[in-house]
């Protein structure tokens, strides 16, 4: 099945990705600070640093007039290599309600083909790694000869780590 016929009419041709084109995941949360030093440790990122000529974010939004009681309205995490997509937090008022339907995967193991002794003990080293940061375990998972576990992060959205 393909997508409808009202996309399939609009869909570029070839395989061209348009120019400049970044992918950002975004995130709501109530907090987007404490998420984004989440990430940025769960992913290898690092905060993203404040714009040229600030030392720091606070420096630049007092500058640029922004009420402190906004600073942490949003955050980001970025790769330092600039090669994975960033990580935007963005506060909302309105809490998680149900489960995610979308969420990010922290890939540990050498992959679907690991053996499942040699992945179970990639990727638990890391649940332990995470739960030190915040996180939670949902549950393990052993399927179909393989090994990862759901967790969630500090405000409760799932992510697994494989």
């Amino acid at each position: 099945m393909g997508p409808p016929s009202s996309l399939a009419r609009h869909r570029p041709t070839g395989h061209h990705r348009p120019v400049n084109a970044r992918l950002q995941v975004t995130i709501d949360c109530a907090d987007p600070g404490r998420l984004a030093v989440f990430w940025a440790a769960a992913a290898g990122y690092v905060l993203q640093p404040p714009p040229a000529g600030f030392e720091s974010w606070p420096a630049a939004l007092a500058s640029w007039g922004v009420p402190e009681a906004k600073w942490n309205s949003a955050n980001a995490a970025v790769d330092p290599a600039g090669a994975g997509p960033r990580l935007f937090f963005q506060q909302v008022a309105e809490p998680k309600t149900g489960k995610n339907r979308l969420h990010l995967d922290v890939g540990v193991s050498d992959g679907p083909d690991t053996p499942f002794e040699q992945k179970q003990a990639q990727v638990l080293p890391e649940v332990e790694r995470l739960t030190t940061l915040g996180a939670n375990v949902v549950r393990q998972v052993e399927e179909m000869n393989s090994f990862w576990v759901i967790m969630q992060d500090p405000e409760g959205n799932e992510f697994c780590v494989t």
